[in-house]
């Protein structure tokens, strides 16, 4: 595991993914088998990794800043990756030419050219390998899912998305994500952050993304990093695109870095069909069919007395998963298929899949700079 000193490797993968599969027994992978993740932590300091080792109680012996070396041991199965994006694609390269199965974070490159080389060295070299698509597993979009799969939208006309939220500057009170977000020589961006999410989420709900227009732009400009020292914000802390999907339904999607929550969850999507709609979090989906649909009539010379929100229903939780991590529900998916790989098994979500999102970030900053739209050929190996 390189990088599970930063804050997503850490408490997500680390502590809520592989160390809480450690505390069910492990990971049940039926007949009486039961599979231990046994983790060996990677990084640059090795304080860091040795403290962490002892918080969680794992074996002090198994970290090291040695990546070359952990590569070459045998009793390594699996390389995860979670560094800073611009150190990833060299990192998960090593692995793959050393036969480990690789699975990571993403965006997986810094370009599509380097995403595109990793998938087809995967596939040459046979290794599994995933990319976290975290949002595909929790219950809003689950409960989404299940929507688009019945029917119940007819034909669908559009998604809105809202995400976000305000990212303090770092100078009255710390930032609640890592300065090297904010700085494109790092690999930082918000495009090149959630671009990667909105690909694989349109993709797998409703359909490929063909074309993308975006507007990319730095809102705040000057911010403090964990020393405390001013830095000039050099990435995009803000986007807002527009996206069409294959089958004709338009996108619209809003990510910022600097915006005040003023709904239900940090992210939210609109699904608009002919026959229904339906707005989603993570967590809770909420429905209105057309035979239920009231009909509002402009009047700005009257207050609104309709309460929108109440004429909803929520989608129930038949599948039992409200208390899912997204996270950890995808190592799960991917150890499986590693410890007894099967075919036949849903895999949607690998290095090719990668690849589709860093085009759709640099196709997206691409149309920013250029202001214009573009269109998104389909990736092949």
């Amino acid at each position: 595991m390189n990088g599970v000193t930063g804050r997503m490797g850490h408490r997500q993968h680390l502590v809520r993914s592989l160390l809480a599969l450690r505390k069910e027994g492990g990971l049940d992978l039926g007949g009486g088998e039961r599979l231990w993740p046994e983790p060996v932590l990677v990084g640059r300091t090795e304080p860091a990794l040795r403290a962490l080792a002892e918080e969680y109680g794992l074996d002090p012996g198994q970290v090291s800043t040695d990546l070359d070396a952990v590569l070459s041991d045998e009793t390594v199965d699996v390389y995860f990756d979670a560094q800073v994006t611009s150190a990833r694609q060299e990192a998960l390269k090593k692995a793959i030419a050393a036969g480990k199965h690789v699975y990571t974070e993403k965006p997986t490159a810094t370009s599509l050219d380097g995403a595109l080389e990793l998938a087809r060295a995967a596939d040459r070299a046979g290794v599994e390998h995933g990319v976290v698509q975290d949002k595909l597993f929790l219950p809003g979009l689950r409960k989404l899912r299940r929507l688009v799969e019945s029917g119940f939208f007819g034909r669908i006309l559009s998604v809105r998305g809202e995400f976000g939220y305000w990212v303090f500057e770092g100078d009255r009170q710390p930032a609640q994500r890592p300065s090297w977000n904010y700085r494109a020589e790092d690999g930082g961006g918000i495009v090149s952050d959630m671009f990667p999410h909105w690909e694989y989420v349109l993709h797998n709900l409703f359909g490929r993304v063909t074309s993308v227009q975006a507007q990319a732009v730095t809102h705040i400009p000057r911010r403090w990093d964990e020393r405390g020292e001013p830095y000039a914000a050099t990435a995009d802390d803000a986007a807002y695109g527009i996206f069409t999907l294959e089958g004709g339904a338009i996108a619209q999607i809003n990510s910022s870095w600097a915006v005040r929550v003023h709904r239900d969850e940090l992210v939210e999507f609109q699904v608009d069909g002919t026959e229904g709609s339906a707005v989603a979090g993570l967590r809770g989906c909420r429905y209105q069919h057309r035979a239920g649909t009231p009909k509002p009539v402009w009047n700005p010379d009257l207050p609104a007395t309709e309460r929108f929100r109440d004429q909803w229903q929520e989608v129930p939780d038949n599948d039992g998963d409200e208390g899912t991590n997204g996270f950890k529900a995808q190592w799960e998916q991917f150890l499986r298929q590693v410890a007894a790989p099967d075919p036949g098994r849903p895999r949607a979500w690998g290095l090719l899949a990668g690849a589709r999102g860093v085009q759709l970030a640099e196709l997206g900053l691409r149309s920013s700079a250029e202001g214009r739209r573009y269109e998104v050929p389909e990736l092949t190996l």
